[in-house]
């Protein structure tokens, strides 16, 4: 296949998902905001640098206001776009919000420096993605809708083309497809890249993990078939769950009609920034070695990398670590009974939670967790395939599953809640950081007031000191 003729763009995820894919999260502000002046001279298309988990690991584990995180990454990145990961009609929490909410975000985050929104679903409904698309267009964002790429009978070429055909008239600006476990092979990439580039004319971004190893030569072959965008991370963050390494991609496409005109010495300077942190990451645990390696049960039981992390951690715990292999091979199973859904937050662990109890309890469905019972009754919406009835009336009995959009069952929600946090409001974000994480919110707001207490105070001693004339 001839290759095409135009500069490939690079989507930079060091300081999002590449972190949290190999060490939790856990890269505070701090740390990144000597680097920006360098990575705002690079030419990235967009520079991924919030949203996902960063909102509630900034908020739980590091002390951190994501919304300072967001102004000052602003401030720093003067001639990049900014860009997040957003969960449809999730945001960035587990549960449906209403509209008002959604809206009010979108409106925040673009406010606040976000160009680009990446906007999923866990189910592909693309119900629950119109609010955010329709506020972000409000704002002049960049709406990007992803795709949450999976297998199954029911994900054919027609499957694709017709849905992004309905994301292009919804109003998206671009379209991603998000292959959260690495499943995607290198010509199968040719295969969906070409149907999708007959069916719409927006730009078509890929975002791929290294899991199961085949990453770096999807990308190639995706880019040949006509892909604009891919996804990658700096190298001291790449690979393993992470994403494909920037320079090796950059350097891949050196000299050929797609070179991405991007300077490797600036890249390698950036990279040894970047080194010592990972260093340390490993010598403190926090970055596992197990998410380092390839891992080929990703392609055999479609299970994401950190899905396989959390099955061996929720085993640990019940002391049946002897049953993983038996997990592994009811994961497929509990999926197909709940309407094939992509397996990626948070649908990757409503299936993955179930599967251990039906294994762990030795009956299937014997013990049904509430986010199956939601699942199945239509709360997050509706999935590609129906659900197993016989599986749905074992769990949900009588009840009515719903069939509209689910957040239209929602009223709207900002009134409440900025009367129930109002005596913590210090900016107009912080009901939104209420909205989505209650309890760890009021834990951070409560730690905010300690600390200005204390610099006041220390600001008070300084003032009273007596100084000799």
């Amino acid at each position: 296949m001839a290759i095409k003729e135009k500069p490939i763009k690079i989507t930079e995820t060091i300081l999002r998902d590449a972190h949290q894919s190999l060490i939790a999260t856990r890269m505070t502000t701090e740390q990144m905001l000597p680097i920006i002046d360098k990575m705002d001279k690079v030419g990235y298309h967009s520079v991924e640098c919030w949203g996902g988990a960063t909102f509630d690991a900034s908020l739980r584990f590091l002390k951190e206001d994501p919304w300072e995180r967001l102004r000052k990454l602003r401030a720093g990145f003067k001639n990049t776009k900014l860009q997040m990961l957003f969960r449809g009609q999730n945001i960035l929490g587990y549960n449906h919000y209403a509209d008002d909410v959604v809206e009010y975000f979108v409106q925040k985050s673009i406010a606040n420096g976000i160009d680009i929104i990446r906007i999923f679903d866990c189910l592909n409904d693309i119900r629950n993605l119109e609010t955010a698309v329709k506020a972000a267009n409000k704002e002049n964002g960049h709406a990007q809708i992803a795709l949450s790429y999976t297998l199954g009978d029911a994900y054919t070429l027609d499957y694709w083309k017709d849905i992004a055909k309905k994301i292009e008239e919804m109003g998206a600006k671009s379209l991603c497809i998000k292959d959260m476990a690495g499943l995607l092979t290198p010509y199968k990439a040719t295969e969906l890249v070409t149907a999708l580039k007959e069916s719409v004319k927006i730009p078509i971004d890929l975002h791929t993990h290294y899991t199961s190893g085949v990453a770096s030569m999807t990308y190639m072959k995706a880019v040949e078939a006509g892909c604009d965008i891919i996804d990658t991370a700096m190298s001291p963050f790449a690979l393993g769950t992470s994403q494909p390494a920037t320079e090796v991609m950059v350097e891949a496409f050196r000299g050929t009609p797609c070179d991405t005109g991007l300077d490797q010495t600036l890249l390698s300077e950036i990279a040894e920034y970047f080194r010592p942190l990972r260093e340390e990451a490993l010598e403190s645990g926090l970055m596992n070695t197990k998410v380092l390696g390839v891992n080929i049960n990703t392609l055999r039981y479609q299970v994401p990398g950190g899905m396989l992390s959390n099955l061996v951690s929720q085993l640990k715990e019940m002391g049946q670590e002897d049953k993983f292999e038996q997990v592994l091979e009811e994961v497929p199973r509990v999926r197909k009974d709940f309407g094939e859904p992509p397996l990626v937050t948070p649908s990757s662990q409503i299936v993955g939670t179930q599967a251990v109890l039906n294994v762990v309890s030795g009956e299937r469905y014997k013990m049904v967790t509430k986010e199956s019972k939601k699942l199945l009754s239509g709360e997050f919406g509706q999935t590609v395939k129906p659900f197993d009835a016989a599986v749905q009336k074992k769990c949900i009995g009588d009840t009515k599953p719903i069939t509209c959009r689910p957040a239209d069952k929602i009223k709207p929600q900002l009134k409440k809640l900025e009367e129930e946090m109002a005596q913590w409001k210090e900016q107009d974000e912080d009901v939104l950081s209420y909205a989505l994480f209650p309890q760890v919110a009021v834990d951070f707001f409560k730690y905010r007031d300690a600390q200005r207490t204390k610099v006041d105070s220390t600001l008070a001693d300084k003032d009273n000191q007596v100084y000799p004339v």
